[in-house]
């Protein structure tokens, strides 16, 4: 007989049983080798770090020229000009501040842009929510139609209606007064009826019928149950519509010829014209800064409703 030949293979080692019990035929537990892994709450800590690391980078780059304008327009004319550039003025140029008031008409520039800020904000918000409130609940003809062709302005651009309306304007007596600048925007702005119409569509319509049902009128309802629902998107957009005004140039330039008229904002750049000649960027730092504070003061007291705001639209969408 031919010598058999017998192949002998090294025995498998028996499978690691899984934790749970189940054997492991053909699979064997894993387990990390390079030391303990790291937990759930270990990842959102780190994560919480970056986000804050990183915000903090962020509100330290957007603050800079806040900052770098206070500090200039406490500084000498030569200390704007110092290598390495001085943070910290030395010395502290108070006067600077003082004398903002005599070299050039500052007090009713401010007077004039709170007219037109307030007057046009206050009164066009109420205006704008009572149209968002019309074509979100009431029932007319021809509404989605109405609200098309007033969306429809807004591809309009300003430049092709700036001759025409001076044209009308100067017909009727109103250039070089604050009434071509009052008087469009108190019938409403048309990006804050969009915007409030779609948040007043998240309302439901059956609250506006039970009132209906119950008696109330449609200005009954508006000022009790739709306002305090609004609020705090109507004071997130009352924002953004007073900084536009505040910061408005172009109408104004348009319009305002006497000192006595002019806004804040052609003052500024008055000053602007004067003094950058002569090398005196402390006295338009200061007046740059002053005509900072009221649009910071508006922000800091409605800084709540905003947050109010970006909540309710996020837990909404």
């Amino acid at each position: 007989m031919s010598a058999q030949h017998v192949i002998t293979t090294p025995p498998l080692e028996p499978t690691q049983e899984l934790p749970d019990g189940s054997g492991g035929a053909g699979k064997s537990a894993s387990r990390p080798t390079g030391g303990r892994p790291r937990s759930t709450k270990e990842t959102l800590r780190l994560g919480n770090v970056i986000t804050t690391l990183v915000l903090s980078v962020g509100a330290i780059v957007m603050i800079a020229p806040l900052a770098w304008t206070f500090s200039t327009s406490l500084k000498t004319k030569d200390g704007v000009f110092a290598l390495p550039p001085q943070w910290i003025p030395d010395p502290f140029v108070w006067e600077n501040y003082a004398r903002i008031w005599t070299a050039g008409p500052l007090l009713s520039g401010i007077q004039n842009s709170l007219i037109v800020a307030c007057s046009v904000t206050i009164v066009g918000s109420l205006t704008s929510a009572l149209a968002a409130f019309a074509f979100a609940k009431m029932r007319m003809p021809f509404k989605n139609v109405l609200f098309l062709g007033l969306l429809s302005g807004l591809m309009i651009p300003f430049p092709t209606l700036m001759i025409p309306q001076f044209t009308i304007f100067a017909s009727i007596g109103w250039v070089d007064t604050l009434l071509p600048l009052i008087v469009p925007g108190l019938f409403g702005n048309i990006i804050m009826i969009f915007f409030l119409r779609q948040f007043l569509n998240s309302i439901p319509d059956s609250i506006v019928e039970a009132a209906r049902i119950d008696g109330a009128s449609y200005l009954q309802i508006f000022w009790t149950l739709i306002m305090p629902a609004i609020r705090p998107a109507l004071a997130a957009q009352f924002i953004l519509w007073f900084m536009a005004m505040w910061n408005d140039y172009l109408a104004p330039i348009i319009y305002l010829n006497s000192p006595g008229t002019q806004t804040l904002q052609l003052v500024i750049a008055n000053f602007n014209a004067q003094y950058a000649i002569q090398t005196d960027y402390p006295l338009i730092m200061a007046a740059s800064f002053v005509a900072l504070l009221p649009v910071l003061i508006v922000f800091v007291v409605f800084q709540r409703q905003i947050i109010e705001s970006i909540a309710l639209s996020g837990s909404k969408g």
